[in-house]
């Protein structure tokens, strides 16, 4: 019995081609998410699988028609370029569906759960640093809790409670796992990420340039507080900050960090609070890839008060989906290894 990868090959034939900065400035990274339910409700379909390369969504696999959508443009060309490599993993995330479901079942009968709603999610994580050198983790979750995790690199098994520890014992016990562990971090990896960057031509010579919109608001005590909303641009890397009489001021401002959305652009927003007497001394500075020169622009005479906080909510709230995204679907499948203990 060898273990399927599903969606995590896909991602590794592909990594490349999202890198943060330039090729080799940083480590690369690969994490995919499986989750599956007992029942179905609004946002979450009974199995769903999610593949990130560097915390930007690439591919998104649905129960509910059993298909990946990709989320970037270079997954389309690469079903286009190769449609039988594509298709096979397609069907492998279909076979995992299955076996995912199951598994949701074993572990109900193993806590003695007759019914109710219960959820199972699953993360594999690959990592390949500046030096080549390779890590990877490998976690499991039942009703939004650790139960069994691997450390690949050294080859650790962690169990929570005596359910766990079952399976640890029966898992430790199969050289396959390990040898697929082990064939994964040391080879797989890097093999594919080598494969496929042809792919990563593209997208590193895309440019999307930003988007900034001024805000502002009149505080109780009289000061002003004013953000800057940079949205809508491609590479990752950006220079945003305040400037005050042409320097960089870093005093009473806030700011987020730069967060990858839904349609394959970045999102970043930057906040300050000043004295209105000192309003034309300040300037919101963009620079990037996609601009012809960088942007400076003038902060606002602040208008009503409701025209702030929307901007710096609506980032906030990206962080939030971004870290729902990476924190609570944090669990991949190994599929073809069932819980059953038998």
């Amino acid at each position: 019995m060898v273990p399927r990868w599903g969606l995590l090959w896909l991602l590794g034939a592909a990594a490349s081609c999202l890198l943060e900065g330039s090729r080799g400035s940083s480590p690369r990274t690969i994490r995919v998410s499986y989750t599956s339910a007992t029942e179905a409700s609004p946002g979450l379909p009974l199995f769903s699988a999610m593949g990130f390369v560097d915390n930007q969504l690439i591919s998104r696999y649905e129960s509910d028609t059993k298909k990946m959508h990709p989320r970037v443009d270079w997954i389309n060309t690469l079903e286009k370029e190769e449609p039988k490599f594509y298709n096979r993993y397609t069907w492998i995330l279909q076979k995992d569906q299955d076996d995912f479901q199951e598994n949701v079942e074993m572990l109900q009968k193993r806590y003695n759960q007759s019914g109710g709603f219960h959820i199972v999610q699953m993360m594999i994580f690959c990592e390949v640093g500046e030096d080549g050198k390779r890590s990877g983790h490998w976690q499991y979750g039942y009703d939004g809790r650790d139960f069994l995790s691997y450390d690949m690199g050294r080859s650790i098994w962690t169990a929570i409670d005596k359910e766990a520890q079952e399976i640890k014992r029966k898992w430790e016990s199969e050289t396959a796992i390990k040898q697929r562990f082990t064939g994964y971090l040391e080879s797989t990896c890097m093999e594919w990420l080598q494969k496929n960057d042809h792919y990563g031509e593209k997208s590193f010579l895309r440019k999307e340039p930003p988007v900034v919109m001024l805000s502002s608001r009149t505080e109780t005590d009289g000061m002003e507080s004013h953000a800057c909303q940079v949205y809508g641009f491609y590479p990752r890397e950006i220079d945003a900050f305040w400037t005050r009489d042409g320097e960089v001021w870093l005093q009473d401002t806030l700011h987020g960090s730069v967060a990858p959305t839904a349609d394959g652009t970045y999102y970043y927003w930057l906040g300050i609070q000043i004295d209105p007497k000192e309003r034309d001394r300040y300037r919101c500075y963009v620079a990037h890839d996609g601009l012809q020169e960088p942007l400076e622009l003038a902060l606002k005479v602040p208008g009503s008060r409701s025209n702030l906080w929307p901007i710096i909510l609506g980032g906030v709230a990206g962080f939030i989906v971004v870290g729902v995204v990476a924190g609570i679907l944090v669990f991949v499948f190994l599929s073809k290894y069932s819980f059953r203990g038998d």
